[in-house]
């Protein structure tokens, strides 16, 4: 594997932690191989390890960037980041706000929905 693909696996594990990636893995196929050693090498390698942002800051991008072109599916994920990331719950509304006045409404109330769900979850795991 290449450095960048290590270095992505690396950010990736810091970022959303070894039992997520861990899964995520022994799901892998031949068939999404290619597509996940793209992302591994691209967004794991390359974005979410450049020091150009904090991650604080690029978790709060990644998650207003998911709600205003209504990639739902992954908003959950990047919330559980979050605890990693050291975006707060205030952040994270920041965020979302943003993307109610530039973006709609109903895409950033929607991903506040699902914001809400995934922190009482993480808050239930934690007792």
């Amino acid at each position: 594997m290449s450095d960048r693909f290590d270095q992505g696996m690396k950010t990736r594990r810091e970022v959303l932690g070894d039992v997520h990636v861990d899964r995520a893995e022994a799901a892998k196929t031949d068939f999404d191989l290619p597509f996940q050693t793209l992302i591994t090498e691209g967004a794991w390698g390359t974005v979410w390890s450049s020091d150009g942002i904090s991650r604080r800051e690029r978790s709060m991008l990644t998650l207003a960037l998911l709600a205003a072109t209504g990639n739902f599916e992954e908003i959950p994920m990047h919330i559980r980041a979050t605890a990693r990331t050291g975006a707060s719950k205030q952040d994270v509304m920041e965020a979302f706000q943003h993307v109610a006045i530039y973006a709609g409404v109903p895409k950033a109330n929607h991903a506040i929905k699902l914001a809400k769900q995934t922190y009482a979850e993480m808050e239930r795991s934690d007792d």
